[in-house]
C-alpha cells in the first residue's frame, strides 16, 4: 500500500467504472484483486442470465464504497476495528459496532454519489 500525508487519501476517488476501480484496488489493496475479479465474474454471469444490469450496478457500488474507505488509512483502520468489535464483543458492543459500520458505509455511499444502502 502506498503512504500518504497524515489524514490525506492515498489516491483520489476513481470514477465508478470497472477499469478505474481495478486500477485503484491494485494501488491501495492489491490483496483484494482476486475477490474483485471473482465477484465481477459472478456479477457478469448473473447479469447475463437475468438480462439485467442490476448485479453489475451492485458490484460497482460495492467496490466504489470499498475503495472510498480503503483509500483513507485512518477510516479503513476504524472500519476494521468496528468489524472486529462486532465479532468479538458483547451484545451492546456488537450493536454499537453495527451502528458505526452502517454510518461509515452510509457516508461512503454519499461521498461516492451512490444511493444509500
Amino acid at each position: 500500500m502506498t503512504t500518504s500525508a497524515a489524514g490525506q487519501p492515498l489516491i483520489p476517488q476513481p470514477p465508478a467504472t470497472v477499469a478505474a476501480l481495478r486500477q485503484a484496488i491494485s494501488q491501495i489493496a492489491p490483496a483484494a484483486l482476486p475477490a474483485f475479479t471473482r465477484e465481477l465474474d459472478q456479477a457478469a454471469d448473473q447479469a447475463r442470465q437475468g438480462s439485467d444490469l442490476a448485479p453489475l450496478q451492485r458490484f460497482i457500488a460495492q467496490w466504489a464504497v470499498y475503495v472510498h474507505i480503503q483509500r483513507q488509512p485512518e477510516l479503513a483502520a476504524d472500519f476494521r476495528r468496528w468489524e472486529d468489535t462486532s465479532e468479538s464483543g458483547d451484545a451492546a458492543q456488537a450493536r454499537q459496532a453495527a451502528a458505526e459500520i452502517g454510518r461509515i458505509l452510509d457516508e461512503a455511499h454519499a461521498a461516492t454519489g451512490l444511493p444509500a444502502r
